[in-house]
């Protein structure tokens, strides 16, 4: 055999199609692929974006199958812009077989995908969702039954510098300006300025005063890690038999939680109804930023069970103000919530639903927005939360619910030999027996659900 150089080398001028570099493919992206089609995804998804097109002119847009698949991707990935995303699916061509294009088409663009996003409306993505739901209730996954409901904050595309006061405009070196000469300090100087406002008392902003130049829909909230930003509130109902999310909403991050509770169960109920399924919300589980009299009340004339803790409280209460029904709802659910069920479902609402937000914002990449807007985030985050559940109906058919849990599931646990070799190293080597067996028989498990089409390589000797 020669050496091979890495000189320059003069272009062909034709290059025949079979010559093209081609890929083997991803196993799960394979599998996922072959859900989608047996769902009719694509069919399904043209008909929903064609009344948004022109019937014959222009030139031919993305294909909504492939536009959908996108963000997809991106969950999977763990991707959070579009750029990122354009740029990792024209860069991979596993990733290119998965959106089913051809050698010679070219990957869509960032600038493509804002152009679809921002034409197809909000309710083309709830029947995406829907149809999502569709498919895991044919593999009977959804339930309904029991809904748990939490929310978190999701940073918006905004920095604190872009705030201006509602009622005059200013930003806030203007607003410090003019309050230094109020207190008597005539053309105060940058340094007087940052003095000045480090000594003042009141320094909160407030929603009702002050809002974003360039996203008004953000809130200034605090953040899950303490500081202080532009946000939006995501809202997830989930259900504690599938771990689905069966709704994904979005609200303005100073909204209460007990005011936004009621569309989220609304829309998780609808969500459900459309997907085909008949059963009707029995419980509803949440936590203390729930709690609310009227909100119980409610649910319970509706014939829901409510399992939400009580805020401490040295009070006593009053229900002579209170409409019939309201102390007897308050009461039912104090003592649900003491009961052994009722602690059970709280643990249950604190793996899952928390779960559910590590997937879609931690390793899915929505925790940080890049577009603006009420609407547009929403768009974005219903398609991340409709990816999760496809890693959800993916860890039922292919045994794992993402596409890099492959990497960890091959090598030593391919086959039992090695793997109970690596055991016996792991106790000799280390002196928590016990963590080392649990670890083992969870992986152990795992393994043996993966397909026989994953080649794993040669096992490690013991």
């Amino acid at each position: 055999m020669a050496l091979g150089k890495g000189c320059a080398k003069q272009q062909d001028l034709w290059v025949a199609t079979q010559d093209l570099p081609r890929s083997p493919g991803h196993p799960f992206y394979d599998k996922l692929n072959a859900v989608l089609v047996e769902a009719a995804f694509d069919g399904y998804v043209e008909s929903l974006c064609a009344p948004y097109y022109a019937a014959k002119l222009g030139r031919p847009s993305i294909p909504p199958g492939v536009y959908f698949r996108m963000p997809f991707i991106g969950y999977f990935e763990g991707i959070d812009s579009q750029r990122g995303i354009a740029w990792r699916c024209s860069d991979s061509l596993a990733l290119r077989a998965f959106l089913r294009l051809r050698p010679s088409d070219r990957a869509p663009d960032h600038s493509s995908l804002t152009r679809v996003r921002q034409g197809l409306p909000l309710s083309v993505r709830e029947q995406v969702f829907t149809k999502v739901l569709e498919i895991a209730r044919e593999r009977g996954l959804s339930k309904g039954r029991k809904i748990a409901i939490d929310a978190t904050t999701l940073e918006a595309n905004a920095a604190m510098r872009t705030i201006v006061r509602k009622k005059t405009g200013e930003d806030w070196k203007r607003y410090i300006a003019r309050l230094a000469e109020e207190a008597g300090i005539e053309s105060p100087t940058d340094e007087d300025l940052r003095k000045f406002d480090k000594g003042r008392k009141d320094k909160r902003v407030s929603n009702k005063e002050w809002e974003s130049r360039t996203d008004p829909d953000a809130r200034i909230t605090r953040m899950k890690k303490g500081y202080t930003h532009l946000a939006y509130k995501a809202e997830h109902g989930v259900d504690l038999d599938s771990e689905l999310v069966l709704a994904a909403t979005i609200h303005p991050a100073d909204r209460a939680d007990s005011e936004s509770s009621p569309e989220t169960l609304v829309q998780a109920r609808l969500n459900a109804m459309e997907a085909g399924s008949d059963a009707s919300i029995e419980d509803v589980v949440a936590d203390k930023g729930y709690q609310k009299t009227e909100l119980i009340a409610d649910l319970e004339s509706s014939g829901v069970r409510t399992y939400i803790p009580e805020r401490k409280d040295s009070r006593k209460r009053r229900w002579t103000d209170k409409p019939e029904g309201y102390q007897q709802a308050f009461y039912g659910n104090r003592r649900r919530c003491r009961g052994a069920r009722g602690k059970t479902l709280q643990r249950l609402r604190s793996e899952r639903v928390e779960r559910s937000f590590a997937h879609v914002c931690e390793t899915g990449g929505a925790r940080r927005s890049w577009i603006r807007g009420l609407r547009e985030v929403a768009k974005r985050d219903l398609m991340q939360v409709a990816g999760h559940n496809l890693g959800l109906i993916m860890r039922t058919v292919f045994g794992v619910g993402k596409p890099r849990a492959l990497q960890g599931s091959s090598g030593a646990f391919a086959r039992p030999g090695a793997a109970v070799a690596w055991l016996m190293r792991a106790i000799v080597s280390h002196a928590g027996a016990w963590a080392v067996i649990i670890s083992f028989s969870r992986r152990f498990h795992h393994l043996c659900r993966l397909p026989d089409t994953v080649h794993s390589p040669r096992p490690v000797a013991a």
